[in-house]
């Protein structure tokens, strides 16, 4: 079967030839049907000797994946061939106490979470091996080029904001820094879940316009003057709940200075910045949080929400011989909303 490898350090992705996984005991085999492209794939590529610290080499990319079963190991029972399913990512031990709960992204194992196209093979190739069949959820009637990024883009934006939802009532206001992927879907998941008034900021007008296309109430160019702008926005307020997309070190100043008393920040992005909280450093009762991706049973939610119509996902499509040139284009934010491969 054809596969996108990254193959050695430094090195180019490469479509090869490699051979079709068959599952083993309580193991399922997908034909992917869709396979989402992610900032997180260019962590993997970019990362130098010394910081490098995924799985194996070579190795298959792709951690949102959509796909029909196509073959099931011994043990594995609860879904037909050809049933359409997306595959819930963040694959942990599956018996500690946070996997008991469903958080699988928190798994408190000594190896670790090893999600597909990060610790083990994954997508971007005709057939995806998934390890057990409770990472599998039934996609239905819903598309799975529109669905397959509600694994990632959506449940990780989906986990973040439902963290801060108390702090999203009437008169509220929800500051949503960075329209990607993952942004223009958070700001969808704020106006359908919650009552705050949704200010977005980005560095490119494009992905300002896809912020109002999809609920924003007010947009700012990110640049010097953001700050300022958005206390003008908020009556001289500030703001209840920030959710930081880049997570660099500009996004994260900005966060910390537009948070008002008892505001919520969350950072998601994994950019490197850092907010510093102390006496005088945050605005007082202002907390912190980076999160992880979510549970198994938010992605349920999620899809629930991509069912009840109130999640569109702004897609471009690709083939996969195409993905390298992708994720070069991903790398200097020509990207609007998420790219998906179909194999």
């Amino acid at each position: 079967m054809k596969a996108l490898q990254y193959k050695r350090i430094g090195g180019p992705l490469e479509l090869v030839d490699v051979p079709r996984p068959s599952p083993g005991p309580g193991q399922v085999l997908l034909r992917v049907t869709a396979a989402g492209l992610c900032h997180s794939d260019l962590h993997i590529i970019e990362a130098s000797a010394d910081d490098y610290r995924f799985g194996p080499l070579p190795m298959t990319l792709g951690h949102e994946a959509a796909g029909t079963v196509a073959a099931v190991g011994a043990g594995a029972d609860q879904f037909e061939l050809g049933t359409p399913t997306l595959v819930y990512g963040p694959w942990g031990c599956g018996v500690c106490r946070e996997c008991s709960y469903g958080r699988e992204n928190y798994c408190t194992h000594p190896d670790g979470v090893h999600p597909p196209g990060i610790a083990v093979d994954g997508a971007m190739g005709e057939y995806l091996l998934v390890d057990s069949e409770r990472h599998l959820v039934p996609l239905g009637d819903l598309d799975p080029v529109q669905a397959v990024a509600l694994t990632d883009a959506g449940l990780t934006s989906y986990h973040a904001v439902k963290q801060s939802l108390p702090r999203l009532g009437a008169g509220t206001v929800a500051l949503v820094i960075g329209v990607g992927g993952l942004g223009h879907i958070a700001i969808q998941i704020i106006r359908a879940l919650s009552a705050a008034r949704v200010i977005a900021v980005d560095i490119s007008p494009d992905k300002l316009n896809l912020a109002r296309e999809v609920g924003a109430d007010d947009v700012v160019i990110g640049d010097s003057s953001a700050e300022q702008t958005i206390w003008s926005m908020t009556a001289e307020r500030g703001v209840d709940a920030v959710f930081d997309f880049v997570g660099a070190q500009p996004t994260a100043d900005l966060a910390g200075r537009v948070a008002r008393t008892h505001a919520e920040i969350t950072v998601i992005g994994v950019g490197g910045g850092a907010i510093p909280v102390g006496y005088r450093r945050l605005a007082f009762e202002a907390s912190v949080r980076s999160t992880f991706w979510g549970s198994r049973g938010e992605l349920w939610e999620v899809i629930d929400l991509a069912r009840a119509g109130r999640l569109h996902i702004e897609v471009e499509t690709h083939p996969l011989a195409d993905a390298p040139q992708v994720y070069a284009r991903l790398a200097r934010g020509e990207i609007l909303g998420r790219a998906v491969v179909v194999p």
